[in-house]
Parts: C-alpha cells; sequence; structure tokens
C-alpha cells in the first residue's frame, strides 16, 4: 500500500523490526524516496532502470550499448530489454556509433522530453527532502551516505 494516494505502491513496505536500526531506516527511506522517483515513470509505462538509461543517454549522445551496459555496472543482457521498450514507445533510436559503427543507441526527441522530465522531477525530490536543512547540514548528510554507501560496496 502506498503512504501516498497519489502514488502506486511498487512494493510493500518493509516489515518493521523492534529496533528501529540505522540499517532499516536507511532502506526504508531508500524505498519510499524510490516510490516517489518512480511514479511519473510508471505513468508513462516505464519501467525501473529504464530511467537511468535514459538519464546516460542524456549525458553522452550515441553511447553504444557495452558502454551503457558497463556505466550500468551489468551484464548487456540486462540492458537489452530496457533498450528494446524504449525504442518500442519511441524514446530511444538505435545507430551506428563511432569509427566502427558499433550498435549505439540515442534518445529521440521525445525520450529528451521525458528525460528531462524526470530529471526535473529528481531535482524537486532531492530539493523536497533536503528543504529543511541548511546547506552545511545537507553537505554533511550527502557526505555521511557517501560514506556509508562505500562501506557497503
Amino acid at each position: 500500500m502506498s503512504q501516498n494516494p497519489g502514488v502506486p505502491a511498487i512494493f510493500a513496505l518493509m516489515a518493521k523490526p523492534r529496533n528501529r536500526s540505522t540499517l532499516y531506516r536507511l532502506i526504508e527511506a531508500g524505498q519510499l524516496a524510490h516510490r516517489a522517483f518512480l511514479a511519473p515513470m510508471l505513468e508513462r509505462g516505464l519501467q525501473p532502470g529504464d530511467d537511468a538509461l535514459m538519464l546516460v543517454l542524456a549525458e553522452r549522445k550515441g553511447a553504444t550499448e557495452a558502454d551503457l551496459a558497463a556505466d550500468a555496472g551489468v551484464p548487456l543482457a540486462v540492458i537489452l530489454p530496457h533498450l528494446q521498450r524504449l525504442t518500442d514507445r519511441d524514446l530511444v533510436e538505435r545507430r551506428a556509433v563511432g569509427p566502427e559503427l558499433l550498435p549505439g543507441v540515442a534518445l529521440t526527441d521525445r525520450g529528451a522530453r521525458v528525460e528531462r522530465l524526470l530529471a526535473s522531477h529528481w531535482k524537486a525530490l532531492d530539493k523536497l527532502l533536503t528543504a529543511d536543512l541548511k546547506k552545511a547540514r545537507r553537505k554533511a548528510l550527502n557526505k555521511q551516505l557517501a560514506e556509508l554507501a562505500d562501506l557497503l560496496r
């Protein structure tokens, strides 16, 4: 169930342990933030992971499929279904890139518009999450979260 009526439930909330540990709070916050970010994607028939590819493609004009897989840290076979879905929705087009004319992809005009919407939504959520924090506290929080992520790698 979603705690926000306008946002669909993607997965059930975690079971609540007696001890609300840092790990629990981190996972809970991550799930809720992810759910809030997914709302405009789901409205457009996109799935988790599609956004990451679109954001990368906005920065890398005409990336190869292999480059996308490497940037995402997953095998090419994981990327291909996402690319096919994005191609079917006229958000991405396949094209040859580089001097060797390797299989590549780029955002279509429609894809670029959707990517800008997703990027804007991302920024708005980020601003909302940190609105009550002073600049120094935001910076410290980002540093602490980066350190936690490094510990878990």
